[in-house]
């Protein structure tokens, strides 16, 4: 009856655990070869050893700057959207975000005047949706994803839009185009962009080896 008990112990925890093949992860980096392609292993929250292959088309990005996926150190957390390709045995790693904190509130000032708002950083709590822009208005997109249909999403005054790795203007975004969108809700539960990116770094073909 013991053994038993056990098996089925171990069949509900391995059931919880993240799938080796789930396209979004957060984790904690262990390693990371310090050139342009390379592996990054990382740990996740189930105590998983999780490993990627990145080249120079990886799109990396802390405190809000690009950097090449070669400079992340062991300790960092991490946010990887990942995909399988037919070249790679490990998931190949489209995008890596340093998952920042939230910085604590600054103390106010004497009288009725508070210090300055820090930097506006990425919160910690983001949903990434991938697909076709099929309506393009002037606060809102609408993509065509396979998970959740027709999905409309606020453009924000901050949200960030990526092409090739650059930052460019909102008008470059056109309707057809494929997009990564790292996205949350507001107090209203609209889902909201932070960034939107698209480009070659979507594209495996277009990759360098």
């Amino acid at each position: 009856m013991r053994s038993i008990g056990v098996l089925l112990f171990l069949s509900c925890a391995l059931a919880a655990e993240t799938p080796p093949d789930a396209p979004l992860v957060r984790g904690t980096v262990l390693e990371c070869d310090a050139r342009p392609s390379g592996e990054i292993s990382i740990r996740n929250a189930d105590n998983q050893v999780l490993r990627y292959q990145f080249d120079r088309k990886t799109y990396a990005e802390r405190d809000n700057q690009l950097i090449d996926a070669s400079r992340l150190a062991p300790g960092e957390k991490v946010e990887i959207l990942s995909d399988r390709e037919k070249e790679y045995t490990l998931r190949y790693a489209r995008t890596i975000h340093v998952i920042q904190p939230v910085p604590p509130p600054r103390p106010l000032t004497m009288g009725r005047y508070s210090a300055p708002s820090p930097e506006p950083t990425l919160p910690s709590s983001t949903t990434t949706y991938s697909g076709v822009i099929s309506e393009l208005t002037g606060d809102h997109v609408v993509i065509h994803t396979r998970e959740a249909g027709d999905l409309s999403i606020l453009l924000r005054k901050d949200t960030r839009f990526l092409e090739d790795g650059q930052i460019v203007e909102a008008a470059k975004l056109k309707p057809t185009m494929r997009v990564f969108v790292r996205a949350g809700k507001d107090v209203y539960q609209q889902v909201e962009a932070y960034q939107v990116i698209w480009g070659t770094i979507l594209t495996p073909a277009n990759r360098d080896r």
